[in-house]
Parts: structure tokens; sequence; C-alpha cells
């Protein structure tokens, strides 16, 4: 007969075994004793989340790339079976990477867009390398032999129109509402499609934006139009001269030289008594003739690139749009000196200007704004923009110019004010532009284009070439490097801010990427 005790005697155990319950009992009683094997156990654990090992490097998956792009999570299509259908789906990637390339996208934006056509296309092996004028990718099959395009772009134009016309393919190909043919079809449609402004409407912008930017310095009427007649004729000339060939560090010397002697001209008429021109109009004329030929959208790009990762692509760029502000700088000095020079030689008595009063001290701030609305829709139709891109473009360089005076007359800093605005302009640009079917970079550099540093050039050039301290008793190399100085920080807090505003915005447009990618199927 069985023992009735057996079953409530604890059954045996191996030598080292805890006893059951002994983790509970510790954890429900605290001043119980903690087995040895559990306190080892939370020993190893402490140490593991403390000393925790990183995850080896691996490559980034192509949707993974995309995350901070208007093309996140595509629509993919099946993967191509042979290596003929590979070679077609990189080849369409690689044109849209190409056309953005030659109408001035950002190494970010087109590297983005390779990458979603890619994977739209059902490619999941890509390698994408974009480097200054250059562009290489590399994709195959998983198991399959690799297959390698490389595109060399070796002259850019400005052409923003295109440029929404290849968001919207992406778009459409991301979204899955098109397929490789009918993209392939519509690359070709985009590549070879007439611009739809005219040439001389074009040099027409750029001379309201030069007359916008002698209004917000504070320039008389007629030297407003003196300066918008200067633009177009600098414009002019500088497609004569690049029809021959000329490099653009030569173009942007001849047409700096072509704007600081006519605004000599004018100001040596006025004196004549024909018109008034004062020695500061004359210095707001040339302003904004530099403002026409200051390459914002290179160095909006170069900046962008230099932050986002790029910096090989970035440096080259910045390199560029120096080389091209020098050039500027050049043209400026031979135009004083040779200001200076027939001054003396006609004995008119005249001479450049020497002391320069603060841009636009005297100008109201409602027509400042109004100005930086026609500055920013002039830049716009001067990079060949799209029509109805021209009245949200308008909007964000007033609300740019708005920001900056506002910020002036809180006691702030010209840059502190320049950054804040050229923030907001990245910001909104941004949102507005993906909710309008559009890249960022199609509102945000046309309404940046009032903010740039004109006048500051000129001060520093006039400084160093008429030996003048400005008044301040100071010597002319050291007030005019100061000054070019002030400049370069200037260009810089615009890129910068610009830039900024747009990452910030990023989080924020989620809503407005899929709305637009329902809407449209």
């Amino acid at each position: 007969m069985t023992d009735p005790r057996a079953s409530a005697r604890p059954e045996a155990q191996e030598p080292g075994e805890d006893a059951p319950g002994a983790d509970r009992m510790g954890a429900d009683h605290p001043g119980a004793p903690v087995a040895p094997a559990t306190r080892a156990r939370d020993l190893a654990r402490a140490r593991h989340l403390l000393w925790q090992p990183e995850a080896p490097t691996e490559p980034m998956p192509l949707v993974q790339a995309l995350r901070h792009t208007p093309y996140r999570q595509p629509k993919q299509m099946e993967t191509p079976e042979d290596d003929a259908d590979v070679q077609v789906a990189l080849d369409l990637a690689v044109r849209v990477g190409e056309l953005l390339l030659r109408c001035g996208g950002s190494s970010r934006d087109v590297e983005a867009s390779v990458i979603a056509v890619a994977a739209a296309a059902g490619l999941n092996h890509l390698e994408v390398d974009v480097t200054n004028q250059s562009l290489l990718v590399q994709g195959m099959k998983a198991h399959g032999r690799p297959h390698t395009v490389l595109r060399v772009v070796r002259s850019t134009r400005r052409d923003f129109s295109r440029l929404v016309a290849v968001h919207r393919l992406v778009e459409d190909l991301v979204g899955g509402r098109i397929g490789r043919e009918d993209a392939a079809g519509r690359v070709e449609s985009i590549a070879t499609s007439h611009r739809f402004w005219p040439r001389w409407v074009v040099s027409l912008g750029y001379g309201l934006l030069a007359a916008s930017v002698a209004t917000l310095l504070g320039a008389g009427l007629p030297a407003v139009g003196l300066s918008l007649v200067s633009a177009f004729v600098v414009d002019q000339i500088g497609r004569f001269f690049a029809r021959i060939g000329l490099p653009a560090f030569y173009l942007a010397a001849i047409g700096a030289t072509v704007a600081t002697m006519f605004a000599w001209g004018g100001f040596m008429l006025g004196h004549l008594g024909l018109f008034s021109v004062s020695r500061e109009d004359m210095a707001y004329l040339v302003a904004g003739g530099i403002v026409v030929l200051l390459p914002g959208r290179a160095m909006a790009s170069a900046v962008q690139d230099a932050i986002t990762g790029y910096p090989v692509t970035g440096a080259g760029r910045l390199f560029g749009v120096g080389l091209a502000s020098a050039g500027i700088i050049a043209g400026v000095a031979a135009g004083l000196a040779v200001s200076a020079r027939l001054d003396r030689g006609l004995q008119l008595g005249f001479g450049p200007p020497t002391h320069l009063a603060v841009s636009g001290a005297g100008t109201a701030l409602g027509v400042k704004v109004l100005a930086g609305a026609i500055g920013g829709a002039a830049s716009g139709v001067s990079q060949r923009t799209r029509l109805k891109l021209i009245l949200p473009t308008a909007v964000l360089g007033a609300l740019g110019v708005l920001i900056s005076g506002l910020a002036g007359s809180a006691g702030l800093s010209t840059l502190t004010g320049v950054t804040l605005a050229c923030i907001v302009i990245g910001f909104g640009g941004r949102l507005v532009a993906l909710r309008m079917g559009a890249p960022a970079v199609v509102l945000l550099v046309p309404a940046i284009g009032p903010l740039l540093p004109g006048l500051a050039i000129f001060r520093g050039m006039s400084d160093l070439v008429t030996g003048t301290g400005a008044g301040q008793g100071a010597t002319a190399p050291t007030t005019g490097l100061i000054a070019l100085l002030g400049a370069t920080a200037t260009a810089l807090a615009i890129a910068t801010g610009a830039v900024l505003g747009d990452l910030i915005a990023v989080p924020f447009d989620r809503q407005i990427i899929w709305g637009r990618r329902y809407r449209r199927r």
C-alpha cells in the first residue's frame, strides 16, 4: 500500500539544482536569500545591456534610403526576370538622374530619384554614385551579373519646368500609376519638349529682379528703371559671348564690368540734369546687376550637397560658385577702375561713390515686401519655372523680406534676420512645393534671390579700388576685405538657412505625400 505521506515529501534533487520556487521566493519575499544562479543571470543581463556592441555596418536597403524623400515606400513592380529587363530598368533610372543633373538638381535629389525609379522598376540591388557632373549606377538581379551605366553631364541649364516634370514622373512611377514603358516614353518627351518662356521674357525677368533689389536697397525711381535696362542688356551680352563658348568666369566678369559701367554712365547723366541719380543710387544699380549674376542656384545646391553627405560634389560646386563670384568681383573692380580713369581723363569731377548710406534705410516695409514679391516672381521666370508656381514663389519672396525686415526692427543683426528668413523660406517652400507636385528647389531658389548680398560685394570692391575707407578712417584694403567677407557670410547664411528649413520640414510632409499619391490614383 502506498504511503499517503509520500506525495507530500519533496522529490530528490540533483546536486547544484535550485529548489523549486527559489526564484519566486526571492521575488515575493524581499528578505529571502537570492539563489546564486539567479544572481549570475541578473549580472550577465546587466553586463549585456551596459556593454552592448553596435551592429555591423551593412548596405542600406533601397527602400530605407528613401525614408526622408518624397518617394518613400514605393510600390514595387515584379523583379526583372532576365538581364535585358534589368538593363531597361537601369537605363530608365539613369536617364531620370541625367535629366535632373542637367537641369540643376542637387545630388541628394538626383540619388533619391534614381533609387526610387530603380526600386519601383523592381531592382533590389543597386549602387549609385553622384560626383559633380557624373552619374554612375550599377544594378543586378539577385545572383545575377552586374550591369553598370555611366552618364557625364558636361553642361547644365536653368530649367525648373523640366525639374517639375521629372518629379511628377517619378511620383507616378513610385505610386504605381505607370509602368516602365510609359515612363521611358515620358522621359523622352520631357527631354525634347520646348521651353515655355520666350527668351526675351527670361531677360525681362532678370531685369525685374535687378529692379526689385534696387528698390529693396532704397534706390530712386530713375535708378530702378535703369537697373531693369542694365540687367536686360547684361543678359543679352552674356548670351552673345556664351554662343562662342566663353567660360562662365569670363561671362561673369564681362557682365559685372558692363553693369558697373552702365551704372556710372547713369550717374554721370544724372549729374548733367537728365534725371536724378545719386551716388547711392549708382551703388544700388550695380548691386542689382550683381544679384542677377550671382549663382544662387549653384550655391544652394553646393551647400546642400556638403551638408547632406556629398562632400566631393559639394566641394566641386562650391569651387564653381567661388570662381563665378571671383569673376563678378573682378568685373566690378575693372568697371570701377575704368570709371575712375574716365572721370579723371574727362575732368568730370563726379567719380564713383565713396560714402554709401545704409541700404534701404528710408524705404517703407510695405514697399520692401512688394519688391520682394516681384523679385521672387522675376527670379522664378529667369529660372524658367512653371506658370502656376509664380504666385507661391512671389509669396515666399515677400515673406522672406518681411521676416528679415521685422528681425531688423527688433534689433537683430542683418545676418540673423536673413538666416531666419531663409529658414522659413526653406520650410514653407518644401511643403508648398510638394503639395503642388514639384521639388522644393523650384520655390526655394527663386525666393532667396532678392536677399543675395549684391551691395556688400560692391561696397568691398569700391573700397579696394577707390582707396577710401568709407569715411571711417580705416585703410581701404581692410574695409574692402571686411565687406567681402561679410558678403560671403551672408551668402552662406542664406544657403544654410534654406537647407535647414527644408530638412526641418521633412517630418511634416508625410500627409502631403500620401494625399497626392492616393488622390492621383
